[in-house]
């Protein structure tokens, strides 16, 4: 009989100690960097979150959800997915607007080691962005409240003047 590896003990080793580590940290927020990952990928409004041995979790949020990073981000009331080091796949329960079109994120990544990029995988199309508005925590929000500047909707940046007796005209001879 062989003795065992290293390798093997000091993947099992690794294992466990993973498994520690998340079964004592109290926050899903807190489990995300120990995956090399940065904590701000979930909102704030957490309701519970399990994690199995093999990475796969299910998060539960208080309901469904948007946050604005460079895009408009809807998060579902559920989120599911497998945790690896330096990435999430198999997700499902967040999606991306691109124009008129909500679009699933398939897969989160990052560098290895860490830099300045995290990429998200949507479809076929791998969208490159800068990790720094992921590193903090985010309130969600209802699609309905206002957002934006000054409290007003970022819809009204692109609303139609009124009608066209109400617009100045500018008069040249």
């Amino acid at each position: 009989m062989a003795a065992p590896s290293p390798l093997r003990f000091l993947s099992l080793f690794h294992f466990f100690a993973l498994t520690l580590a998340i079964a004592s940290a109290g926050n899903v927020h807190d489990i995300l960097p120990q995956y090399g990952l940065p904590s701000g990928l979930l909102p704030d409004s957490v309701n519970s979150y399990t994690v199995d041995p093999d990475g796969r979790f299910v998060v539960d949020l208080d309901g469904p959800c948007y946050i604005q990073f460079d895009y408009l981000v809807y998060y579902d009331k559920q989120v599911t997915g497998k945790l690896g080091y330096g990435s999430i796949t198999d997700l499902k329960g967040i999606q991306v607007q691109r124009f008129f079109l909500w679009l699933s994120v398939d897969e989160i990544r990052v560098d290895l080691p860490p830099a300045d990029c995290i990429y998200f995988q949507v479809g076929l199309i791998n969208k490159k962005l800068d990790i720094d508005q992921f590193e903090t925590v985010r309130s969600c929000r209802d699609k309905k409240k206002p957002s934006g500047p000054c409290g007003g909707s970022w819809t009204r940046v692109f609303e139609l003047a009124g009608p066209a007796d109400e617009v100045q005209m500018l008069i040249t001879e």
